[in-house]
């Protein structure tokens, strides 16, 4: 069976972007041209990939199989091209980083504006998303490497050291009432008003573990999903959260937020970097390793 490169470019495309007409004007081929490749496809494995519905193009539950390889493969094709040019063009290339929030907010500033002085020729694409997309991108081969936050994880695919423990702790303004308090107890704490993190986030999930444990949920709470917008606002007084120490010792120190160990809190979450074990360890990955170690943080 002959699956060229550009069937299943076809059939990645055509899921993104619904129409033949479309995917036709983004490979520069004429319409007729990837009909005749989709329908090639399709008769070759003896399945229906799509469906019209609605003058678009619709995977089917065998094409949304199917989808899982072609993706990985036509990701796996671009970094092989990419990985051979970069022998060619000495100290010049393209790293594809993946970070969740805290790394790529707190960590990563530093480590990106030192790595661009010492390697001017080399171009750093960064993707932010939470730690469990991070972990999906580095399994599919759409990143080179990741910087993720969360608790302690196994994953057969994938090479992973910690960097860094990253604690969680109790923020709230100077003028809550807990201002006056230097030790809390956990049921104080699940009786204040609280800032909740997005769910996919690996602070909401030792959140949401911390309270199971306590037995309580949190009685008043809004949800917001940028750490400086929860920041914000609890500056205004009323609510708690928790919050990585990472990412809130400049407010702190500065006197603007206030933070208290967590009681009864026995979660380990640490920085890690990771890369998947079957995708080629390119000069490129192991320079800019090389520059994290090399920052304390």
């Amino acid at each position: 069976m002959n699956l060229n490169l550009i069937k299943l470019e076809i059939v990645e495309l055509l899921n993104k972007h619904k129409k033949i007409t479309t995917v036709a004007d983004k490979l520069g081929l004429k319409q007729p041209t990837v009909t005749y490749h989709l329908k090639n496809l399709e008769q070759q494995l003896g399945e229906k990939l799509f469906e019209s519905r609605m003058d678009k193009m619709i995977l089917t539950e065998s094409g949304k199989s199917f989808l899982h390889y072609a993706t990985k493969i036509n990701a796996l094709a671009a970094e092989a091209e990419r990985v051979v040019k970069e022998f060619s063009q000495a100290g010049r290339g393209t790293l594809k980083i993946g970070a969740s929030y805290v790394p790529a907010t707190y960590i990563l500033p530093k480590i990106l504006g030192l790595f661009g002085e010492q390697h001017p020729g080399i171009t750093i694409s960064l993707s932010v998303k939470p730690s469990p997309v991070i972990k999906e991108m580095l399994a599919s081969h759409e990143i080179d490497l990741g910087i993720l936050s969360t608790e302690s994880f196994y994953l057969p695919d994938l090479h992973t050291q910690a960097l860094c423990e990253d604690e969680l702790v109790l923020v709230f303004s100077p003028s809550h009432e807990f201002a006056s308090f230097t030790n809390l107890n956990p049921a104080m704490i699940a009786s204040a008003s609280f800032i909740l993190h997005d769910k996919e986030s690996s602070t909401r999930q030792l959140t949401d573990k911390w309270f199971e444990r306590e037995g309580n949920e949190p009685r008043t709470y809004i949800l917001l999903d940028s750490l400086e917008a929860i920041k914000q606002s609890l500056m205004s007084g009323k609510y708690v959260s928790f919050i990585s120490r990472l990412a809130v010792e400049d407010e702190v120190a500065r006197g603007r937020l206030l933070m208290r160990t967590i009681p009864d809190y026995n979660f380990q979450r640490h920085i890690y970097y990771s890369y998947n074990r079957d995708r080629h360890y390119s000069p490129l990955i192991g320079l800019f390793i090389d520059q994290i170690r090399t920052l304390r943080i």
